[in-house]
């Protein structure tokens, strides 16, 4: 199985950078994992300027032939157990390639939303955009556990 992240906004507190660098080592042992950051717009603009100039930036690091995922408070919520049901389901059914994509600080696109064929969200609450790449990693690597039937998943 093959999955990227793209993010905007590049690591810039070290604990961030040691908890992702942390779960790619360990997802290493269950798939292929490409994270792709792209340019942070500065916050001087209004937001859907910003939001905008993000997504284009994102658009060019789309393939085609991966399902694409939003991650936006907008979208379908999942325990780990769905979460995992719905990476499963797309390695044996689907495609092997699965694109989740994290906004910036002032979120995603609609564009980009619209564009993807899932929107999840982990929930309502409002989470750093740096904060989260941790924590989608952090889920990708429970699920897996969860379907291996590993222990890790409480």
């Amino acid at each position: 199985m093959n999955i990227t992240v793209i993010a905007v906004g590049k690591l810039n507190k070290p604990y961030l950078k040691n908890g992702v660098a942390d779960f790619v080592k360990r997802l290493s042992k269950y798939c292929s994992l490409n994270i792709i950051e792209v340019k942070e717009e500065n916050n001087k603009e209004k937001d859907e300027i910003i939001k905008q100039k993000e997504a284009e930036r994102i658009f060019k690091h789309i393939n085609p032939q991966s399902l694409t995922v939003a991650l936006d408070s907008c979208g379908d919520s999942m325990t780990s157990e769905d979460f995992a049901a719905f990476i499963n389901k797309q390695a044996v059914f689907g495609t092997s390639h699965i694109t989740f994509i994290i906004g910036g600080s002032v979120g995603l696109s609609k564009d980009i939303i619209k564009s993807c064929q899932k929107v999840i969200s982990f929930s309502k609450m409002t989470f750093p955009h740096q904060l989260f790449r941790l924590i989608l990693l952090e889920q990708i690597y429970r699920a897996f556990k969860i379907i291996k039937g590993e222990p890790y998943h409480k």
